[in-house]
């Protein structure tokens, strides 16, 4: 019994791991594919094309629910890495992401390519729930 308790070995030192002390189980993460969409309303951000060359493929972009936007209520603004506010996803698309934001759950999007045409850059972007 001595040898089960003392030393870290057998069934002790398997549940308690190395100097008797039971390691900390991490929780459970993943980012869960949604869909694919793009950001509108490029064309209306001020300096869109300054700062296009610091938008970057596979760059994480922040989504921030805007319930007083006069022009949507399920408005989901997108934000770059770097803060700054690059468009919104589009209104066809935020019905059902607007209300698992607003149930609390964490959604991201990815840049997956981007392109000047005229005054709109258009970004490709997918969409994922962090769970």
């Amino acid at each position: 019994m001595s040898k089960l308790i003392k030393g870290g070995g057998g069934l002790m030192g398997l549940l308690h791991g190395k100097g008797g002390h039971m390691p900390v189980p991490k929780p459970f993460e993943r980012d869960i594919f949604l869909f694919d969409t793009h950001v509108a309303g490029t064309s209306h951000v001020e300096g869109i094309a300054e700062l296009e060359p610091h938008l970057k493929a596979g760059e994480r972009l922040d989504f921030f629910r805007e319930p007083d936007n006069p022009h949507d209520k399920r408005a989901i603004a997108i934000k770059s890495a770097g803060g700054a506010k690059i468009g919104y996803v589009p209104r066809a698309d935020n019905v059902i992401f607007s209300r698992l934001m607003d149930a609390g759950k964490l959604l991201f999007g990815k840049i997956i390519s981007k392109e000047m045409q005229g005054s709109w850059l258009k970004i490709s972007i997918k969409v994922y729930l962090h769970e």
